[in-house]
């Protein structure tokens, strides 16, 4: 007579065994035919799973994060079973879920065009009309070896001859269709609501390139039709925010093969650069940091003392010079350390931050590249605190203040907040680590912050808080992070003299606010689309003249803004003021001031913003004080489009 356990704490008791879908329907109808799986004791599972005795049970439905990934495995399986009812010979091998959708990997004699993804989804459709039941089995692997060669499935053979002969195997089934998998599937095809198709591309076999090249079937799939709307259309706003594309269009920067991953910022891109940079460095003098500047090619010595030699020295870029082998630097810390240990620090001296926009190099595989979001040289908001043990709570606490100062003016205000615990391979005792742990947690707590923990993912020498951030399309970009690094100090002779007079090693905490100054921006140019908020815009205004009449008051002006710091310029050419208006629209200049004879004659300026909106006329001096009002706001302001 087992009791099941439901989450609200309530209690189901029953005379006989019963499956998840038995207590989804003792519950009501309704759920039971939105029941997609089960969680039995903390284990994901079929609707069609039994128990037998006591067990704590959540069900599962499309309104659930784990519904959704149910959907997605199954209709990765859908897929597969679509493309080999249409194309016969197909061999299907891995297809897993991802984020958004799934995919599979096929062998077949031609490559699949448009068309073909366009029959494959009708098909699916078809499958899914047809609400095919969806069932688990076991077998052997022998058994499940000669199952899939009498098929001529060698893809799937070569696959399971690679797992121990004493292992029982999962098989899910629909119609005609079989594959390994562990599950758990929705109940039926039927279930599979809301899919998309979405693309072909290669891959190797097992992601080997000596491997022979199949192909990826990319799609997507969703709880409801609604759900699928909305990630179709966030699809499109993000092929039109591609930063690749508004940075040429925009003039900001290019890439090119023969500097691959390095950046050529042009002159707009660097103005939008140096704002960011001035506002970092005014930001951390008020925080307490003091900027330093560290060499870019240090010795491979250095390296192998920090450690990072043994971890990281395939990513480094090396050089050799009079007999001596020198790395350029992939990360700051170990310099920082050698700026630390420059006398004798005394606790009095405690906490030491120290910051630098610290140009480091990565040898990034070419495949990984992107844009200015994955690059090989690039410029970080780096900074090392030093500071002892007891004093960790309190500089992270004053961190992630400043953290929030940052984001809230760049127009970020939806930060996620993960604390990174122990990973098995670590340095240090368990007392310390317990000690970080809880001071990154208390901190975090203190600071009334909702937050997950990610066991096992902090580094070797200590824990972190990953801080990542929501842009206007809901995508998700880690970019902060506070590490507690018991480690590299030791390693590296670093000392202070503590209250009793003797000589202790400090605590050294990593940490950035917008990590990459190259991928932030990416980030920033797609979140605005290009439509930067004024206070970083290149340009913040230009004045255009209607005919030449107006050129010299457009001169005066165009200085008089300048003398006030401001970034203006005056488009004098002679062409149509229309031309002119649509040119620096599509530039996203946030403000166009026009003048005309009437403009020159009462000293006013007309004033445009970039989405088409007129402001009417002011006077030179109102629209100047409107401008300042509008650029201490910051990026506090609504976005544009």
């Amino acid at each position: 007579m087992p009791v099941i356990t439901l989450p609200d704490g309530s209690d189901r008791q029953f005379d006989h065994a019963v499956s998840v879908y038995d207590v989804a329907a003792s519950i009501g109808a309704g759920l039971a035919k939105a029941a997609l799986a089960g969680r039995v004791d903390g284990e994901l599972v079929d609707t069609s799973h039994v128990m037998s005795r006591d067990s704590k049970l959540s069900i599962i439905t499309a309104r659930d994060e784990e519904g959704l990934e149910v959907i997605r495995h199954s209709c990765a399986h859908l897929m597969a079973m679509a493309v080999q009812e249409l194309f016969a010979g197909a061999q299907v091998t891995i297809g897993p879920t991802i984020e958004n959708g799934y995919y599979y990997d096929f062998a077949y004699e031609r490559g699949f065009t448009p068309e073909d993804l366009l029959a494959i989804e009708k098909r699916m459709k078809a499958l899914v009309k047809a609400n095919l039941p969806i069932t688990r089995s076991l077998m052997s692997r022998d058994e499940a070896v000669e199952f899939f060669k009498a098929k001529g499935e060698s893809y799937k053979v070569e696959l399971i001859e690679s797992i121990p002969t004493n292992e029982d195997l999962s098989f899910y089934q629909q119609g005609d269709f079989i594959d390994l998998c562990r599950g758990p599937h929705v109940p039926s095809t039927g279930h599979i609501k809301s899919f998309k198709l979405m693309k072909v591309a290669g891959a190797y076999w097992r992601g080997d390139s000596k491997n022979e090249m199949l192909q990826r079937i990319y799609g997507t799939a969703w709880a409801d039709k609604k759900a699928l709307k909305e990630y179709l259309f966030r699809l499109e706003e993000a092929e039109k925010r591609d930063h690749r594309k508004l940075g040429k269009q925009l003039n900001l920067f290019h890439l090119q093969e023969e500097a691959p991953g390095m950046v050529f910022w042009h002159p707009h891109g660097w103005t939008l650069y140096q704002q960011i940079e001035s506002y970092m460095r005014a930001k951390q003098v008020r925080h307490g940091y003091q900027e330093i500047r560290t060499p870019q090619v240090v010795e491979r010595t250095l390296w192998e003392k920090s450690g990072h030699w043994d971890k990281f020295s395939e990513q480094m870029f090396t050089t050799h010079s009079e007999s001596r082998d020198f790395a350029i630097k992939p990360m700051n810390c170990p310099c920082h350390v050698q700026v630390f240990n420059q006398g004798l620090r005394s606790y009095r001296d405690l906490p030491l931050r120290l910051a630098e926009f610290g140009c480091c190099h990565r040898n990034e595989p070419s495949g990984a590249l992107h844009g200015i979001m994955r690059v090989r040289g690039f410029v970080q908001d780096d900074a090392h605190i030093f500071c002892a043990e007891k004093a960790i709570q309190d500089e992270v606490a004053r961190f992630i203040d400043f953290l929030h100062e940052v984001y809230n003016d760049f127009g970020f205000t939806d930060v996620i907040y993960k604390l990174s615990t122990r990973p098995d391979e670590r340095v240090g005792s368990d007392e310390s680590w317990d000690k970080a742990e809880k001071a990154l947690g208390d901190a975090l707590d203190t600071a009334g912050l909702d937050w997950d923990t990610l066991p096992g993912e902090g580094a070797f020498y200590g824990p972190k808080i990953e801080f990542s951030l929501k842009d206007c399309l809901g995508r998700v970009w880690q970019c902060g992070t506070i590490q507690v690094d018991f480690s590299m100090p030791g390693r590296l002779d670093a000392q202070f003299v503590n209250e009793a007079g003797e000589r202790e090693t400090p605590v050294m905490l990593h940490r950035a606010i917008l990590g990459s100054f190259e991928r932030f921006i990416g980030i920033l140019i797609e979140n605005y689309a290009g439509a930067m908020p004024v206070w970083l815009s290149p340009v913040q205004a230009v004045i255009l003249n209607i005919t030449d009449n107006q050129a010299e008051f457009c001169r005066e002006i165009e200085q008089t803004m300048k003398d006030r710091g401001f970034r203006v310029r005056a488009d004098l050419r002679n062409e149509k003021i229309g031309f002119k208006i649509r040119e620096h629209t599509i530039q996203k200049v946030p403000y166009q001031l026009v003048i005309g004879d009437k403009e020159v004659e009462s000293k006013t300026v007309t004033v445009r913003l970039r989405t088409g909106e007129d402001l009417g006329s002011m006077s030179i001096a109102a629209f100047i004080d409107f401008l300042a009002q509008d650029i201490a706001r910051k990026g506090q302001v609504e976005q544009e489009s």
